[in-house]
């Protein structure tokens, strides 16, 4: 198993956490916000559960599949998380279409609540680019 493929499972792993945070108790507020910064519905939980699949199954078939999954889904949601910080809200929920944006806001909680998809989108696309751990 090459390097690319094990991120790939490990992102299976963080991705189920992610869709797990809703039933984990003490972890959402009375307002349902997880950690007290964002919320979760049944359709982000759908997501992630795709999402996750998706990473472990491609880390599972070969490198290559794991290459085309990381960059793929990288991008997907490193650019989610962008959108959602200039907006407020994102694209894969479909929140950019259903709801008026909020506009551009530098503030810690808009920080922590996007920072999930930039850092997971942004490692995954950096690393499926450099096509880490590749067999020679």
């Amino acid at each position: 198993m090459t390097l690319l493929q094990k991120l790939s499972v490990g992102y299976f792993v963080a991705l189920m956490i992610a869709a797990s945070l809703n039933y984990i108790p003490g972890l959402t507020d009375e307002a349902g916000l997880a950690f007290g910064i964002f919320a979760l519905d049944l359709y982000d939980d759908a997501l992630h559960v795709a999402s996750a699949l998706w990473a472990l199954i491609a880390g599972l078939m070969s490198h290559r599949a794991a290459r085309s999954f990381l960059i793929l889904f990288g991008l997907a949601y490193l650019g989610d998380g962008i959108f959602g910080f200039f907006t407020g809200y994102g694209y894969l929920d479909l929140g950019i279409f259903t709801n008026e944006a909020l506009g551009m806001e530098i503030s810690l909680r808009r920080v922590l609540a996007n920072l999930p998809h930039l850092a997971l989108g942004g490692v995954a696309v950096w690393a499926g680019l450099r096509n880490l751990g590749q067999r020679q």
